[in-house]
């Protein structure tokens, strides 16, 4: 295991995970590629989308899938796994096989829509609120928030303890933390796969954000969670290499689902959840634009988008696929960015205050 072998060297355990990730996506993807290709596996576009997406008919999908098995390879081959990454990479996985179940029945069906969306809210909170209770009850995580420079915010004021004679203090239910965590995991996870809709948009702006979570996680001393994050971002990388415009494979749910849940247990794990959204700040703005949308062509009649998500909006007016993208990009690192720095200089400002 090269996890034993470069124990001493943490640093480069998290420069392994991301260079191997990428490396065994790159190998495996073109195999997966003219498989989908053969099975007329592809890609049901949107009927009311702008006309150059219809171009984009019958590309092979589902390469979250390559994307899964090359981030579950490298972690467990570079580094010790613990509790929090176990819990964690069963959470992505069972939401990845949610996808998958999803991007098939839209294969079957030959649509652009795949599960209903409370079938897929109902599997989406069965997965994140069984993690919830599993790194809370066995694992430490505390059911508080913190929010940037105040103090942090208790969510276990109501609680519900079921004896058990295996857990100390009996088994814990924080039902307002357990509320909270169903929003930031489920929005995440929904917010990643709404972003995915141009080619490399989703994988880009992911790379960026596992970056910075892998640091913070780093600087937590949580390796195997640093390594993860960095894995992921790595496997981005390897699938940018086909999905770069013009695109020979999509994500799919299968990966989009899956990205946006990790991004949100490695908040949890690290106690960053606030932070995480200003840092997955873009993923927040394109499902936003959405609520937004809805919520405003009930109340008018009208859209107050072009088109959502937002990404649609600037090609209806006129940007380029190629433009939109890279500028999300840019925009999508500045957040992440911010959001570090905001992480970082909290408890020097904490201490300032006196708190």
């Amino acid at each position: 295991m090269l996890s034993s072998l470069f124990s001493a060297y943490p640093t480069f355990q998290v420069f392994l995970g991301f260079i191997l990730a990428a490396a065994i996506t790159m190998v495996m993807m073109p195999a997966w590629i003219r498989l989908l290709t053969r099975t007329h596996i592809g890609q049901q576009v949107r009927a009311d989308g702008p006309q150059s997406h219809l171009v984009k008919q019958g590309t092979p999908t589902m390469g979250g899938v390559i994307m899964i098995i090359a981030v579950v390879i490298t972690v467990l081959l570079v580094v010790a796994p613990s509790p929090q990454f176990v819990a964690s990479l069963v959470a992505v996985l069972l939401i990845g096989a949610l996808g998958l179940f999803d991007d098939a029945s839209k294969v079957i069906h030959e649509r652009s829509l795949g599960l209903t969306p409370k079938g897929k809210l109902i599997g989406q909170f069965s997965v994140f609120g069984i993690f919830t209770l599993v790194v809370v009850n066995f694992m430490g995580i505390e059911p508080t928030v913190q929010i940037p420079f105040l103090p942090a915010i208790d969510l276990g004021v109501l609680t519900t303890v079921i004896p058990c004679d295996f857990i100390e203090g009996g088994f814990r239910i924080p039902w307002l933390y357990v509320l909270f965590s169903l929003i930031l995991l489920g929005g995440l996870s929904n917010a990643v796969n709404l972003t995915d809709g141009l080619d490399g948009l989703a994988a880009g702006t992911v790379m960026v954000v596992m970056l910075v979570m892998a640091g913070i996680a780093y600087r937590m001393d949580m390796l195997p969670m640093s390594v993860f994050g960095a894995t992921i971002a790595g496997a981005c990388v390897g699938f940018l290499w086909f999905n770069a415009y013009p695109a020979d494979i999509f994500m799919g749910d299968t990966g989009s689902l899956a990205l946006g849940a990790a991004l949100g247990c490695i908040a949890m794990i690290t106690k960053t959840e606030i932070y995480s959204v200003i840092i997955g700040g873009l993923f927040v703005a394109e499902a936003l634009s959405v609520m937004l949308q809805v919520l405003y062509f009930k109340r008018t009649k009208k859209r107050l988008f072009l088109m959502a998500p937002l990404h649609h909006h600037f090609e209806k007016k006129g940007w380029s696929e190629t433009k939109v993208v890279i500028r999300f990009w840019i925009v999508s690192g500045v957040l992440a960015a911010t959001g570090f720095v905001l992480w970082f200089i909290q408890p020097m400002v904490m201490g300032a205050m006196g708190l």
